[in-house]
């Protein structure tokens, strides 16, 4: 079973990510990360008749892709767990019905990756599976008709505001095998500090991914320079700065090692994002196509994941409501032994 040290758990047999995929679409491509993307889907419909219908595509075929990579039928999953940011996960849902798999919606909005991850990894961890993927995805089209306006109606955008990526990435999970390790995680405390502009997200998580990377930091009686890298989900320019600040101010300096796949994923002036990326396929497809890439490859031995979300819905905002934030958190090392 894993041990928990406070607040921070540490896996006893550091699950091994056996496979990973990553499916965007053209934005995201023409970005400077376009690279790292294992497949660029230059139609944003995927092929189907409406946006919702495109990002349960776009998922479907994102688990399909991490599990070919491995030659693995979907029947070798004991279970998935998967999320995103639409009405009680129906993206999700639709994407995986025909599969005949064990299913498990989780809600962390922006930060759906890490914890389906997590939770992925501590149910192969403690021995209830033996093999497990956590998937996610958001879709522009989709997560603009329902958090903001529909497209049609050309609401201009603020300076604070995200552009939600259209993306997917899927981790397949399992108890042996060969790859990057799950080391531990911490689940994320939800943190408000009352923002109440629903445009301005990397404001309102920053806080959560300050209490979390703190927590982490001194409940392992680590350092920043203990990792190569310290990743955050999307707070996208704004928040990463205001990350910083916060974590300074309790004595703690991560500037050197800290990237942000919100302000990773687009050129704001090229094309137009204001203050970067959002959605939770932002930090999945970034995880899957650049960071576990460096891991696997030795160019980096050691990194946190600390994705972001903001937990708010279209009634509370309406409703005058604050923005609260979480960030749940992964150390992610090469395959290696301790």
């Amino acid at each position: 079973m894993a041990e928990r040290i406070r607040s921070v758990i540490r896996t006893q047999h550091a699950p091994v990510i056996r496979s990973h995929a990553c499916i965007v679409s053209r934005k995201e491509g023409e970005g400077p990360m376009g690279a790292c993307f294992d497949r660029v889907e230059e139609d944003p419909y995927f092929g189907e008749k409406t946006w919702e219908q495109a990002e349960s595509r776009m998922q479907a075929d994102t688990l399909q892709l991490a599990l070919e990579k491995a030659q693995l039928a979907p029947s070798f999953l004991d279970c998935i767990v998967a999320g995103d940011l639409i009405n009680q996960c129906t993206s999700s849902t639709f994407a995986l019905r025909s599969l005949n798999v064990p299913f498990l919606g989780v809600y962390g909005a922006c930060s759906t990756m890490a914890e389906s991850l997590l939770t992925a990894s501590l149910l192969v961890d403690g021995g209830a599976f033996r093999n497990a993927a956590a998937v996610t995805s958001s879709h522009f089209s989709t997560a603009e008709r329902q958090f903001r306006f529909p497209l049609s109606y050309g609401g201009q955008r603020t300076p604070t505001s995200q552009w939600t990526c259209t993306a997917s990435g899927a981790v397949v999970v399992s108890a042996e095998g060969e790859g990057a390790r799950i080391r531990g995680g911490c689940i994320g405390r939800i943190v408000d500090y009352g923002i109440t502009d629903a445009n301005d997200m990397g404001s309102a998580m920053a806080p959560a991914a300050a209490d979390t990377i703190f927590r982490y930091l001194q409940d392992t009686r680590t350092v920043p320079e203990d990792y190569d890298m310290i990743v955050t989900g999307d707070l996208g320019n704004i928040g990463s700065s205001l990350l910083l600040e916060l974590l300074h101010a309790q004595g703690v300096d991560i500037s050197a090692r800290h990237h942000d796949c919100g302000a990773m994923m687009f050129n704001e002036h090229s094309q137009d994002t204001h203050a970067g990326g959002s959605g939770c396929g932002c930090a999945a497809s970034l995880l899957c196509g650049h960071f576990l890439p460096l891991l696997e490859r030795g160019e980096i031995r050691r990194i946190l994941f600390a994705a972001t979300g903001a937990l708010l819905s279209p009634m509370t905002t309406q409703q005058g409501e604050s923005v609260p934030g979480i960030s749940h958190l992964l150390e992610i090392g090469g395959n290696y032994v301790d």
